[in-house]
């Protein structure tokens, strides 16, 4: 599990990062850092047309029936209408659960 946990993360990393740029500005990579370890892993990086994006996830409950990562993080940038936009986000056995100045606040029944 937490081999494959890595192996996912670094494959989304390297998405996001090669994802094309705007063809107006060449951005340039400010900030990367990773750091995988077998009970978790952290990661950020900062470009230089305002992105943001820190993420930590833990594995609870090591080696059990019951093992499940909890990620927590948040990213930035900057929209077209020069607005810095900001999302927090927690990802467990709960789900997604964004939050953000300019995302709608809609209570989830269960």
């Amino acid at each position: 599990m937490k081999y494959t946990i890595a192996i996912v993360f670094a494959a989304l990393l390297a998405v996001v990062l090669a994802a094309p740029l705007d063809n107006s500005q060449d951005a340039k990579i400010l900030r990367l850092e990773s750091d995988v370890q077998p009970g978790g892993y952290k990661f950020g990086w900062e470009t230089s047309d305002g992105q943001k994006h820190d993420e930590e996830g833990v594995l609870n409950n090591a080696g059990s029936e019951n093992e499940a990562i909890s990620v927590r993080g948040s990213y930035s940038f900057t929209a077209e209408d020069g607005q810095v936009y900001t999302v927090n986000y927690v990802a467990d056995e709960n789900g997604f659960q964004p939050e953000g100045a300019h995302l709608p606040n809609v209570p989830i029944s269960h």
